[in-house]
């Protein structure tokens, strides 16, 4: 075995074996939640690109910062299926479908749809948090940005993939998607690259706790398993 080889099993051997058992026993079955989300996002990009149906889609998906939070958590299930008027739709749609489906297969539907969401609310929430800051802080976002729609499904795919690189110990993989969002800031500073970072630090700080759960269990477990003191 070359030494690339030995790499790829040490950084993708745990994810690749946790999501190759539901996929060869249930095939396309086994990411009812992945194929949902690709369908829903083609459908919305078809809709979104009719003469009539643009308002439509930004009256349902479209989050931006000059909203009233109640809408824009109304709308924020939904805002994750709405691709970026900037980026290849077919790009989108193979993100969700890898992203989402490998998350869907290693973490199960629910969970992996409730990290996706915690990822993208802690992006729109940080639009309004930057704005208030104002362009003066190196967090901040100028007032122009109130009216930008927020990042679509990326916040949640930027999201998932950093929680699956630790949760399945690929490390290199969970820091290469981070350093590619801070390297995205540095040469485009705007909205989808901040928020971007926000979903990170949201799933790390989720990541943190978990770890701290695990510890805490274990450190509770060894001294539950220990023999009792010999009484004279």
């Amino acid at each position: 075995m070359t030494t690339l080889a030995r790499w790829a099993r040490a950084e993708w051997g745990a994810l690749y074996a946790a999501a190759r058992r539901p996929l060869v026993a249930r095939r396309w079955r086994a990411v009812p939640m992945a194929v949902t989300a690709v369908c829903l996002t083609a459908v919305l990009h078809v809709v979104h690109n009719q003469s009539w149906g643009y308002q439509v889609v930004q009256n349902v998906g479209g989050v931006r910062a000059q909203d009233p939070l109640w809408l824009a958590l109304l709308r924020t299930p939904l805002s994750l299926f709405v691709p970026a008027l900037d980026l290849p739709v077919w790009g989108a749609l193979v993100q969700i479908l890898l992203v989402f489906g490998i998350a869907e297969l290693c973490l199960g539907r629910w969970r992996a749809l409730a990290l996706a969401y915690v990822a993208t609310l802690a992006g729109t929430l940080y639009a309004r948090l930057g704005i208030w800051l104002g362009p003066d802080w190196w967090l901040g976002l100028p007032a122009s940005d109130r009216w930008v729609v927020d990042t679509g499904p990326s916040a949640a795919v930027v999201g998932l993939a950093v929680f699956l690189g630790w949760r399945h110990r690929a490390y290199v993989t969970a820091s290469v998607v981070v350093v590619t969002m801070v390297v995205e800031i540095v040469l485009k500073e705007n909205l989808a690259g901040k928020e971007h970072l926000a979903a990170i630090v949201a799933v790390l700080v989720l990541c943190a706790v978990g770890e701290l759960r695990q510890r805490c269990s274990r450190e509770r477990a060894g001294s539950g398993s220990g023999a009792p003191p010999i009484q004279s």
